[in-house]
């Protein structure tokens, strides 16, 4: 019995010792590591904010064009109360439509920064790779 719980734990150090190294390899992350995982983060946020902000452009551009088509159409009557509702409707609704576009812009912007920092977070990256400070340069939208 003794001489089958020697056999059983030796064989249990020999495995411990042989698969040590691996594990120490696997959980040590470089230096350069960790940068390539900032520059994966950042990537994908700017990935995220250029579609945004393609779809910000869209949404201005849009109200803008049904604006000019609202407003050509008030303009189109021949009474005053006529031209009167349909300019007070074109600007309403243009309004509201650039309001939209600015919620979603900011809504969209915010969850492409709120994931980079966690994200970022992850990589543990030495203090001042990631460039966060500059988030205040960042469109604020219309």
């Amino acid at each position: 019995m003794i001489k089958k719980t020697l056999a059983l734990s030796g064989m249990l150090l020999a495995l411990t010792l042989a698969t040590s190294p691996v594990f120490a390899q696997t959980n040590t992350t470089t230096t350069t590591d960790k940068i390539t995982c900032i520059g994966t983060a950042v990537a994908t946020r700017e990935s995220a904010i250029g579609t945004a902000v393609a779809t910000h452009s869209q949404a201005v551009e849009s109200a803008y064009t049904a604006r000019a088509t609202a407003l050509a159409t008030a303009y189109a009557n021949t009474s005053t109360t006529n031209v009167k509702t349909g300019v007070k409707t074109a600007w309403s609704t243009f309004d509201s439509s650039i309001k939209t576009a600015k919620k979603a812009w900011t809504t969209s912007r915010n969850t492409a920064w709120n994931s980079f920092k966690t994200a970022a977070k992850a990589c543990k990256a030495p203090i001042g790779v990631a460039d966060s400070a500059n988030s205040s340069s960042e469109v604020i939208g219309q």
